[in-house]
């Protein structure tokens, strides 16, 4: 009898996932949208974002995706490697096209556990790329975008590292300069973070799916086209690809500790984001 309730266990655990994956299916989500994966560094698609690529990037949302990543991730000299890794990652995740990647490498943004990155630098670099025409949009009209969506971390940056966190600001700065001078208009750009949690649930994987559904389902709802919160729980089978997007893609990054963080991370199966409103 204790033999059958043990392995029982295993059916009743992939029970419990593919139910919780079919649930998180059921809250709304962009559809048809140009949105913008905007992260510091390579792997941080794969260890943060997997779950939400995975769900925005399907063919049936008719999603445009691209990723801006703001370094190549060079601390270690690797910047050449890590620039490659990071392309084949983001296709294995279902980015369409090489052309919808792009690394930046600036010195005013190192790769760094102690340099904040400066707000104006990264709205000014977000403004060049995706609001080129915004000096010369007249105050009367509305303001101009070439994306809808940016979706990154929160003000926590899920690790606290500092060029995370960096990107919540500069991407705040970005939207407070797009509405500069067009009062009374909607924002263009919808601003979606990634939520940080405790360092308990963090590392609780697939037992943090309760905790995490339960809280979507209290917050404050908004429907519409840009609805929020936004709750993606990966199937076993976008597991494995979030886990392959790392083994096989970013092996320069595979030390011990990344092997814990692939096997033990909530955000890699399961992501919830919020929708900010402009600062």
């Amino acid at each position: 009898m204790n033999w059958l309730a043990w392995a029982s266990v295993p059916l009743i655990f992939l029970g419990f996932w593919m139910y919780t994956s079919t649930l998180s299916a059921s809250f709304p989500t962009l559809q048809n949208k140009r949105i913008l994966l905007l992260i510091a560094h390579p792997d941080d698609e794969a260890m943060f974002f997997a779950p939400t690529l995975l769900a925005l990037t399907r063919p049936e949302s008719g999603n445009h995706v691209k990723i801006l990543c703001l370094s190549s991730g060079d601390a270690d000299g690797l910047g050449e490697t890590r620039k490659k890794e990071l392309v084949k990652s983001s296709l294995h995740l279902g980015i369409g096209s090489k052309d919808d990647i792009l690394i930046i490498e600036d010195k005013n943004f190192p790769d760094s556990m102690t340099v904040t990155w400066h707000p104006r630098l990264i709205s000014n670099l977000l403004t060049s790329a995706f609001a080129p025409k915004m000096a010369s949009v007249s105050s009367k009209d509305a303001p101009q975008a070439t994306i809808d969506a940016i979706v990154t971390f929160d003000a926590h940056g899920v690790s606290a590292h500092p060029n995370h966190k960096s990107l919540h600001k500069g991407a705040h700065t970005f939207l407070k300069a797009l509405m500069h001078r067009h009062a009374g208009w909607e924002c263009p750009v919808k601003l979606y973070t990634l939520t940080t949690t405790s360092i308990f649930r963090k590392y609780a994987s697939l037992l943090d799916a309760p905790a995490t559904i339960v809280g979507a389902i209290l917050r404050k709802k908004e429907l519409g086209s840009f609805p929020a919160p936004l709750l993606y729980v990966s199937s076993p089978v976008g597991y494995r690809r979030a886990q392959g997007a790392m083994t096989t893609a970013h092996e320069s990054q595979m030390r011990w500790f990344r092997w814990g963080w692939i096997t033990l991370s909530r955000y890699m199966i399961i992501n919830d984001l919020k929708k900010e409103k402009p600062l």
